[in-house]
C-alpha cells in the first residue's frame, strides 16, 4: 500500500512510518519541522517539507494514495490556553484542507489520530468512547472538532474515517520542551540532573501512559481493518497510574534523589484518567504489550538524554 502520513517527523508519525516502510509499504511523510525532526525517519520515507494547509502541495502527495494518516498538530495542552487561534488553524483548518484534498484527489481512507484529553473530567472510569465528550482546554476542543469535520466529510463524500483517540503516549525521545514538557520526560530529566520536580496538586491525579510502540500497532492495524469506518477507538494501556507513582517509578530505576515540590495553586488537570480499550481490542485486535516499568527501563536504557548520566 501507499500511505501518506502528515507530522511524519513527529514522536508518534516517524516511528509510524518506519515501521510502515519495514513491512513493505511506500510511505510519504509530510512535516513542516516546527518539532518534528528528520532524523527520526528511515531513509525510505520520502519527507516532504511543508504546511497541512497548503492544499496544491497535498493535491500532489496524495497521487496514488491509498490511506493516510494524519498526526499534523499542535500538541501543548498549555500553550493552546495562551494561542487558541493557532490551534484551531493548524489542527482545525489543516484537517478540513486535508479532507478537501482527499475528496478532490479521490482518496478513500483516513486515519486521525485524536486525543484521550477531549473526554476531560469524567466520573465512571476506565472511560468508553460513548462518553459525553467534556474538553477543558483550546486544543482539546480542537481534536473533537477535528473529529467532527472528518467523520462529517467522509460522510458526504464516501471518504472511509477512523479516529483513534490516543491517551499518554510515551517513549524514548519523547520531545522534550523548555516549558510545559510531558511529564515522564520531565521526571527523568529533573531527576538525573539531581533538579526540582514540580508537582501541580496533591500529585494523585492519575492519567493512562501508554507506551510508543503499543500506539504504533493499534494505528498500523487501523489501516486494515474490516467494519471500522465512522468508528471512534481509545488507544491507551488500559491503566491509571498518577503522577506520584510515575515520580517514584522513576526515582527507582535511575537512583536519584530529586526534590519533589508540591504546587497546590496550579490546575493539575481531570482528577482521573484510564481508557477503556473494550472496543480496540475488539476491533483491532489490539493488546498493549509494554508495561510502565518496562516502558521506563526501556526509556533509560535507549535515550541517549538519560542514559549518560
Amino acid at each position: 500500500m501507499r500511505f501518506l502520513i502528515t507530522g511524519a517527523a513527529g514522536f508518534l508519525g516517524a516511528p509510524l512510518a518506519n515501521s510502515l516502510v519495514a513491512d513493505g509499504h511506500r510511505v510519504v511523510g509530510l512535516d513542516d519541522l516546527s518539532t518534528g525532526d528528520p532524523q527520526r525517519l528511515s531513509p525510505e520515507v520520502h519527507l516532504v517539507r511543508g504546511d497541512v494547509n497548503d492544499r496544491p502541495k497535498l493535491w500532489s502527495l496524495l497521487q496514488d494514495v491509498d490511506c493516510v494518516y494524519h498526526l499534523a498538530a499542535r500538541v501543548i495542552v498549555p500553550e493552546s490556553v495562551l494561542y487558541p487561534r493557532e490551534y484551531n488553524l493548524v489542527n482545525v483548518g489543516g484537517t478540513v484542507t486535508l479532507m478537501e484534498a482527499m475528496r478532490d484527489v479521490g482518496v478513500k481512507r483516513v486515519i486521525f489520530i485524536s486525543s484521550g484529553t477531549i473526554y476531560g473530567n469524567q466520573r465512571d472510569q476506565p472511560v468508553k468512547e460513548r462518553c459525553r465528550p467534556n474538553p477543558r482546554s483550546p486544543y482539546a476542543v480542537s481534536k473533537l472538532s477535528a473529529e467532527f469535520y472528518i467523520r462529517t466529510i467522509g460522510d458526504l463524500w464516501g471518504i472511509e474515517t477512523v479516529c483513534l483517540r490516543v491517551f499518554n503516549a510515551y517513549g524514548p525521545s519523547q520531545p522534550l520542551p523548555p516549558s510545559h514538557a510531558p511529564v515522564i520526560p520531565y521526571c527523568f530529566r529533573q531527576a538525573l540532573d539531581n533538579g526540582t520536580i514540580v508537582v501541580h496538586g496533591n500529585g494523585e491525579q492519575t492519567r493512562d501512559y501508554v507506551f510508543i510502540e503499543d500506539v504504533v500497532d493499534a494505528m498500523m492495524a487501523a489501516s486494515s481493518a474490516e467494519k471500522v469506518n465512522r468508528l471512534i477507538i481509545n488507544v491507551g494501556s488500559g491503566k491509571e497510574t498518577s503522577v506520584n507513582e510515575v515520580i517514584k517509578n522513576v526515582i527507582e530505576i535511575t537512583g536519584a534523589k530529586p526534590e519533589i515540590v508540591v504546587n497546590n495553586t496550579h490546575y493539575s488537570g481531570p482528577s482521573r484518567m484510564c481508557a477503556d480499550l473494550s472496543l480496540a481490542s475488539k476491533k483491532l485486535g489490539y493488546q498493549p504489550k509494554v508495561s510502565l516499568s518496562e516502558g521506563f527501563a526501556r526509556i533509560f536504557e535507549q535515550d541517549l538524554r538519560f542514559n549518560q548520566k
